[in-house]
C-alpha cells in the first residue's frame, strides 16, 4: 500500500482558524488551541448578537416615534403608547421602521398621519 501524506490538509486547517482570528489579542490570533476556542465563542455571540440587534432596533424606532409625538403633540395622542393603539384602531399598517424614517426625516408625512389618527 501506498503512503499517504496528510501535512497539506492539516496544515490548511490550520492556516484557515490562524488566518479567521487575525486580529484577536494575545495567543489567540497564533496559537491553534486558543485560536479555534476563541473562533467558537465569537461565533456564539455572533449568533446571539444578530438575534439581539432586532431588539435594539426596535427599541431605537419606538425611541424616534416617541420623541416626534411629544414635538407634535395634540390633544388626542401625547405619547408612544397611545399613538401605536390609535394607529392600530385607525387601521393604518405602517410599521414601526417607516414610522421613524417618517418621524426623523419627513416630518411633515408624520404629522399628517398623526392627525390621521
Amino acid at each position: 500500500m501506498s503512503r499517504v501524506k496528510r501535512g497539506i490538509t492539516a496544515l490548511k486547517r490550520r492556516r484557515k482558524v490562524l488566518s479567521q482570528t487575525k486580529g484577536f489579542r494575545w495567543q489567540r490570533s497564533k496559537k491553534e488551541r486558543a485560536a479555534k476556542e476563541a473562533l467558537l465563542h465569537a461565533g456564539r455571540h455572533a449568533f446571539q448578537d444578530r438575534k439581539k440587534k432586532k431588539g435594539n432596533f426596535r427599541a431605537l424606532w419606538n425611541i424616534k416615534i416617541n420623541a416626534a409625538i411629544r414635538q407634535l403633540a395634540n390633544e388626542n395622542v401625547r405619547s408612544y403608547s397611545q399613538f401605536i393603539d390609535k394607529l392600530k384602531k385607525a387601521g393604518i399598517g405602517l410599521n414601526r421602521k417607516v414610522l421613524a424614517e417618517l418621524a426623523e426625516g419627513h416630518s411633515d408625512i408624520f404629522k399628517k398621519v398623526l392627525e390621521s389618527v
